[in-house]
């Protein structure tokens, strides 16, 4: 019997490009929705984006900007390789700690680590970012016994992650898989379109499929450049979207 989910995450406030996804998902007849994380950050809707969710009843992990702005934190647990990114990146935590209300922060705060899935003969696991660590990025370019290390911990036949925000598949010599589902509101990997994907499995036959998804990118885009130079989201994530750069 095949058994198939439907997995998403990393919206990042892009309103746009979750309507756009769910009109896809809707369009399509697929059920059993799950998402990873990340609802809020870099984008300027994020108590549209989580009422959203929340309207849907989908399960939904916490990813580490979803911890962050729950508990209107200063820091959201990602990793900038230049002091300008960090500067940024405080702004934009700074900004969405403003703008989302204390109910979703709520709602935030209470979304779990992880859920476990058991697809016909496998052990599924979702998490944001790895078992161990809600921000660790799992790269696909990390060595087979990196990931082997990782299943160990997961204790599952198929660990399905996002926080990158790169798609991959990734078969392990010991049959072990790993999945990242990509990004619905900020791709990373210069298609700027947003994505999402379906896990099916049949027995332990494991079959996946990335879809992506055209959206109103100018909508977000000028949204972002909409608010203040100073204080305000940082317009340089506008041009990011329209190039699918990060």
């Amino acid at each position: 019997m095949s058994i198939t989910t439907t997995i998403f995450g990393d919206i990042h406030a892009n309103l746009p490009a979750l309507e756009a996804v769910f009109q896809d998902i809707d369009a399509r007849g697929l059920t059993n929705l799950y998402c990873l994380g990340d609802l809020v950050g870099y984008g300027t809707f994020p108590n549209e984006v989580v009422d959203l969710i929340r309207q849907r009843s989908i399960p939904t992990l916490m990813g580490n900007y979803d911890q962050g702005v729950g508990n209107s934190s200063d820091d959201c647990g990602c990793a900038y390789k230049q002091e300008i990114d960090r500067q940024r990146g405080e702004r934009s935590i700074a900004w969405s700690n403003a703008h989302t209300s204390d109910d979703n922060k709520a709602f935030l705060r209470a979304l779990p680590a992880q859920i476990p899935l058991q697809m016909d003969e496998l052990k599924v696991l979702l998490v944001h970012g790895s078992p161990r660590k809600i921000n660790e990025y799992l790269f696909e370019d990390r060595p087979d016994d990196y990931f082997e290390r990782m299943m160990d911990i997961a204790q599952a036949d198929v660990l399905v992650c996002g926080h990158t925000h790169l798609p991959y598949h990734k078969v392990l010599p010991s049959g072990r898989q790993i999945i990242n589902a990509g990004s619905v509101g900020k791709p990373k990997d210069r298609d700027p379109r947003a994505g999402y994907m379906t896990l099916t499995v049949t027995g332990r036959d494991v079959q996946v499929t990335f879809i992506r998804v055209v959206y109103e990118i100018e909508r977000i885009a000028r949204a972002i450049e909409a608010t203040p130079e100073d204080g305000g989201m940082p317009h340089v994530y506008a041009q990011m979207l329209r190039e699918g750069a990060g």
